[in-house]
This record gives structure tokens, C-alpha cells and sequence, in this order.
């Protein structure tokens, strides 16, 4: 069953999350991760959470979501986005 990332972001340096992001996508398509949402365009529609950005990204399965997200490679993109960007991540499994 698919399972998603859902990533709530807050940009604080546009230049060093754009190399972020460009390092992190190599690893999400490592682990079969396939980008649905990555958008600018946030219209709240419920709640007090104002993002910036949000990103939605599908994987085949929650063991592949768990694979990619505690691999070293994107252990080592996390520490590259230090001071870039405050992010909450979730993981949920498909329905």
C-alpha cells in the first residue's frame, strides 16, 4: 500500500534550500519516491498553520517511506538544510 511524506515548510534561506532540494530529490527517486505536491501556492483553508510551501511526495510502501527517510543519504541532505528551513514532516500510510 503507498505511503506519503506530507512536509510543512517554512523557507528562511531561499539559495541554500534550493541546493537542498535538488540533493534530497536525488535520494527520494533512490527510494522510489515520486514527488505529487511541491507548491508554493498554500491556500489554508482550516487551522493557524501558514506555510510557505508544502510537499507531498508518494512511496510504494510505509517499510520504503521509513527506508528513504533514515537512509544516510538523506540523514546527510537533513543536516545540509540546517539553518534554511523549518519543516514538520509526517509519514502516513495510504488508504
Amino acid at each position: 500500500m503507498a505511503a506519503y511524506i506530507i512536509a510543512l515548510v517554512q523557507v528562511t534561506d531561499p539559495g541554500k534550500f534550493a541546493a537542498y532540494q535538488a540533493q534530497a530529490s536525488v535520494s527520494v527517486e533512490r527510494y522510489e519516491g515520486k514527488f505529487i505536491a511541491n507548491g508554493e501556492d498554500v491556500r489554508v483553508l482550516e487551522g493557524d498553520s501558514r506555510p510557505d510551501k508544502i510537499v507531498l511526495v508518494e512511496f510504494p510502501s510505509l517499510e520504503r517511506l521509513r527506508e528513504f527517510y533514515y537512509s544516510p543519504e538523506y540523514q546527510q541532505d537533513i543536516r545540509s538544510r540546517e539553518g534554511a528551513v523549518s519543516m514538520k514532516i509526517l509519514g502516513v500510510e495510504g488508504a
